[in-house]
């Protein structure tokens, strides 16, 4: 990265595959996956944790080969309600077990569990 790359001091930006400005390119964007999805199993739970809390737990989802942030957020958006991301573990709160099946099989996940 250059000291003024992306000022307007600087050349404007552009596509690192096809060179052309970044307003001109017509390059599709990056998958979220580099796995395919259907190459891949999710294995889900739910845990009782402190306090009586349950948890819905997705495992099995190699880091590498996904993008686990925006796959928690989409499944945060779907269940309604909040998660977290704790190593290669997604975890949503409450007993989602159905929404999430449902939503990883729709995305073309295999699903155990």
């Amino acid at each position: 990265m250059r000291l003024f790359e992306g000022t307007p001091f600087d050349r404007p930006l552009r596509c690192e595959k096809c060179e052309q400005l970044e307003e001109e390119c017509i390059c599709p964007p990056e998958p979220a996956f580099r796995i395919p999805p259907e190459q891949q199993t999710a294995k889900l739970s739910v845990e009782k944790r402190k306090k009586g809390k349950r948890v819905t737990v997705v495992r099995g989802l190699p880091i590498e080969g996904n993008d686990l942030p925006e796959l928690l957020k989409q499944l945060k958006d779907r269940c309604g309600a909040g998660g977290a991301l704790k190593e290669d573990e997604l975890e949503i709160q409450g007993d989602q077990l159905d929404r999430v099946r449902e939503a990883l099989q729709q995305m073309g996940f295999k699903v155990k569990g």
